[in-house]
């Protein structure tokens, strides 16, 4: 339902800035993905309940999968949120990507963001002249991408993208969507052997069936779109960094790049829990049950007296040391090491207190399992679980909080 919430979080960003110069926000439908597995589950929140729906999607590019044989399923997950006008209008779509793209444009339409699917029959041809050049010297793109995860390696980064030997950036759809190799004049997808010419004669028939891998999708985007900014959250940021060398490949400049926004929804009864315990729920979900520990330590009646003991202990043995050394100065180190270990050891046992006192404790069990299941699902961020178009649907103010939330860093929308 239109992806995980930090999809949105994202549209938001692009939206921002280009409100800001008077630009188009587009948002890249990933339609050429065959990484099914990373889209066809939909969690919910729904009466305290954590659901999900699994679709059995074919290895198929999401723009390829038809829609109709799921239609049902989804609609019968959503319940009376399938008669939203909104969603009725998304789940008429006849693909996959469809439903997606038509998802954004019913929720964020109104913003102007505009879903662009380069696999689209009247969008695909767009990119053949782009294509066209790849085949001509179809190994230079992964040659570009390991020379600079060479560069950042030496630096003692970690670069997330690496071209096998023979590997291009291309992906030619056959049953299936598979890596084209280059060897002696000829490509390969493990299944049979293709001549240039027979590329080419597929790329004219039906140019949507030859399509960019990663390490070339964005450098596709800038030929065809005069991008001024592109946002990308984390992960992408690292891929998209290697990429210089193919941007001076094809002779285009790389485009301002903008971390998108991070946020975490907070409906009436977290809300409430979190301002009980004082608890920052940005520190929850960094931090876990850890965080809530430390912010329950002012409701368990006389921990902080135990805690201040522990530090009275801590500043004895520091003065100890100091007398220590003063009569021996090569006791300093082992003094060192042992307030060390004392102070490990007394924040392990406090910890340990507070979870068995929370264990018997019914209501801060309560409240750390239902912080959990809101900030924490599947022990991931909000963000990267449930999709924002729940929010949207449960709480009519959730889209104006998220208009009204800054285009980059830590935002945290209160609704209700």
């Amino acid at each position: 339902l239109g992806g995980p919430a930090l999809t949105f979080y994202k549209a938001h960003t692009a939206l921002g800035l280009a409100e800001k110069v008077g630009a188009a926000s587009l948002f890249w439908v990933a339609s050429q993905d065959h990484d099914v597995e990373e889209v066809r589950h939909l969690h919910l929140l729904l009466e305290e309940e954590v659901r999900a729906l699994s679709l059995p999607l074919p290895p198929l590019p999401a723009g390829r999968i038809p829609f109709a044989p799921y239609r049902e399923a989804v609609r019968e997950f959503l319940g009376s949120w399938s008669r939203d006008t909104r969603v009725a209008y998304a789940l008429e779509g006849e693909t996959l990507s469809e439903f997606f793209a038509r998802t954004l444009l019913a929720f964020l339409g109104e913003r102007g963001l505009i879903p662009f699917d380069p696999m689209a029959q009247e969008l695909a041809p767009l990119f053949q002249k782009a294509l066209e050049r790849e085949l001509e010297d179809p190994l230079a793109s992964a040659q570009a991408i390991n020379q600079e995860a060479e560069r950042i390696r030496a630096l003692g980064g970690r670069p997330p993208l690496k071209r096998k030997p023979g590997a291009t950036n291309l992906f030619l759809e056959t049953d299936q969507r598979r890596l084209l190799f280059y060897q002696d004049g000829a490509f390969t997808d493990g299944v049979r052997r293709y001549s240039k010419k027979e590329l080419l004669e597929i790329l004219r028939t039906d140019p949507s069936r030859l399509t960019p891998a990663a390490g070339l999708r964005p450098v596709f985007q800038d030929l065809v779109l005069p991008t001024a900014g592109f946002v990308v959250g984390p992960n992408e940021f690292r891929y998209v960094a290697e990429l210089s060398g193919v941007y001076a490949l094809y002779g285009i400049p790389m485009p301002a790049l903008f971390l998108r926004l991070r946020a975490v929804v907070l409906e009436p009864p977290i809300h409430r829990i979190v301002e009980r315990y004082r608890l920052d729920p940005w520190a929850f979900v960094d931090g876990g049950e850890d965080a809530f520990l430390k912010a329950v330590k002012e409701v368990v009646e006389g921990f902080r007296g135990l805690e201040a003991e522990l530090l009275r202990l801590l500043e004895e043995v520091e003065a100890l040391g100091q007398k220590a050394h003063a009569l021996e100065p090569t006791l300093e180190r082992p003094f060192r090491r042992f307030r060390a270990r004392l102070k490990g050891e007394g924040e392990r046992l406090l910890k340990k207190l507070l979870r068995a006192r929370m264990g018997r404790d019914a209501v801060l069990l309560h409240h750390l399992e239902r912080l959990k299941r809101h900030l924490l699902p599947r022990g991931l961020p909000q963000e990267r679980v449930y999709p924002f178009a729940m929010y949207a649907l449960r709480h009519p103010e959730a889209l104006l909080r998220l208009r009204e939330a800054p285009i980059s860093g830590r935002a945290t929308l209160v609704l209700g």
